[in-house]
């Protein structure tokens, strides 16, 4: 037998032949008492229909088995970084170990590793700012664009800001040699709408540059995995994080702007850390292994990768992309 969807079944033992003798104040009192048991658990389910879970909340995140940032120490920030731009909005702390940046309508502000990198690991943890961020991009990343300018490298982290009740988009991109320059960018974007929420806490954002892969890492959590190929970035980058007005694309494709009646727009970066191998490092040098067996990737990690490139979790893949043109893609 068919119910309409939402009602419950009551069980038929509810009104067996007994209940023919007893009062109409009799049936109604006894049917209450069986079906209490049913009625409490109908704000859960009402909740449940209204509110169903996200697979993210259903599932918890998975441990990776191995955890890269344990095997690199946190650094003050002077140790590691400069100022590059709006030092007017950066408040470092007294210890050094936390930094603010601020953007208003004035400025944004950046900061730039002291050393460049032919390959390491680079991470920070970040907390964003909540409510109406539109258009606010809060970065980590790494790039050679002020040695090569016009033919540059980048390897990006970007929190895109966003309006309220929905989430922040985590967006990580490599360009390589320029496709990151001119009119026609050429774009490998994968974005994310993360198990969690990033204004809530700090959480760490890495990325491991290995001379065979790229390694996208949230709370160590192996997001991406970018392989070598034709495309692939071999030349000294550095460091860099910042918060700037990205309003143009950042948020929806640009349908919703920086709104400057909510500045300041606060980032925290904390726990700053680096690996790698300068470029007047031997070439004994070796960065930090993305696994344990410093091969790829373990089965654990890819258990746990697959589970971030899932929906809802996973929502932009450029190589699901139809309107990409696939010859400038061919590792898709």
């Amino acid at each position: 037998m068919h119910q309409p969807p939402g009602l419950l079944m009551v069980p038929s033992y509810i009104f067996g032949p007994h209940m023919q003798m007893e009062s109409r104040a009799s049936k109604a009192s006894n049917l209450l008492v069986a079906m209490a048991p049913w009625l409490l658990l109908l704000p859960a389910m009402a909740m449940v229909l209204l509110h169903p879970p996200t697979a993210a909340q259903a599932q918890a995140q998975p441990s990776p088995g191995y955890y890269p940032s344990s095997r690199v120490r946190a650094m003050a920030f002077s140790e590691g970084y400069d100022n590059l731009w709006g030092p007017q909005h950066q408040r470092l702390s007294q210890d050094q170990k936390a930094l603010t940046l601020l953007m208003d309508s004035s400025s944004g502000s950046g900061f730039k590793s002291k050393r460049s990198y032919r390959n390491g690991y680079f991470g920070v943890s970040i907390k964003v700012q909540p409510g109406y961020t539109a258009g606010v991009n809060t970065a980590f990343y790494l790039s050679n664009n002020e040695l090569y300018p016009g033919n540059h490298d980048e390897i990006d982290m970007e929190l895109l800001g966003t309006v309220p009740g929905e989430p922040y988009t985590l967006q990580t991109n490599v360009y390589v040699r320029g496709t990151g320059d001119g009119a026609r960018l050429v774009g490998r974007e994968m974005r994310f709408h993360l198990w969690f929420d990033p204004a809530a806490d700090f959480h760490h954002y890495a990325i491991l540059w290995n001379p065979d892969q790229i390694v996208f890492l949230v709370d160590d959590v192996p997001i991406r995995r970018y392989g070598f190929t034709g495309f692939f970035p071999d030349r000294e980058m550095w460091a860099y994080g910042s918060i700037w007005d990205a309003s143009d694309w950042a948020t929806d494709g640009g349908r919703y702007r920086a709104d400057y009646r909510y500045q300041p727009f606060l980032a925290g970066f904390q726990g700053f850390k680096i690996a790698g191998c300068e470029v007047a490092a031997p070439s004994t040098c070796r960065p930090v292994p993305a696994s344990p067996s410093g091969i790829g990737l373990s089965s654990q990690q890819q258990d746990a990768m697959r589970w971030a490139q899932q929906a809802p979790i996973m929502v932009y893949y450029y190589c699901n992309d139809r309107t990409k043109d696939r010859a400038l893609y061919p590792e898709c």
